[in-house]
């Protein structure tokens, strides 16, 4: 698979501003636009863990968009050790510790 970029834009149900738009809605996709580069080829996997199969794959250099992260199995990868998962499309995860989002914990909604 070549390098690819992965956008996910995420809905969800809240307060609205006066023009109708849903506050939720509106920060759920601006963190769904923030892309994050891959520091190694990663495997992506159905679920949040390396026992779920294989969906796919990213290779290092590409830039990825989380729409939520969700506690997983613990992996240790190029950027550390940690239990989070990035949700990066429908059915789609990826270790946070393969992406670089400059921050040790959660960066986006949990799933």
């Amino acid at each position: 698979m070549s390098s690819e970029e992965l956008t996910v834009t995420a809905g969800a149900v809240g307060a609205a501003e006066p023009d109708g738009t849903d506050i939720a809605e509106v920060s759920a996709e601006a963190a769904a636009a923030r892309s994050y580069p891959v520091v190694a080829d990663v495997n992506v996997r159905s679920g949040p863990g390396t026992s779920y199969a294989k969906v796919g794959r990213v290779r290092a250099g590409s830039r990825v968009s989380i729409s939520c992260q969700r506690p997983g199995e613990t992996v240790t990868g190029p950027t550390g050790t940690s239990r989070i998962w990035d949700k990066i499309g429908s059915g789609r995860y990826v270790s946070d510790t393969y992406v670089r989002t400059g921050s040790n914990g959660y960066v986006a909604p949990r799933c």
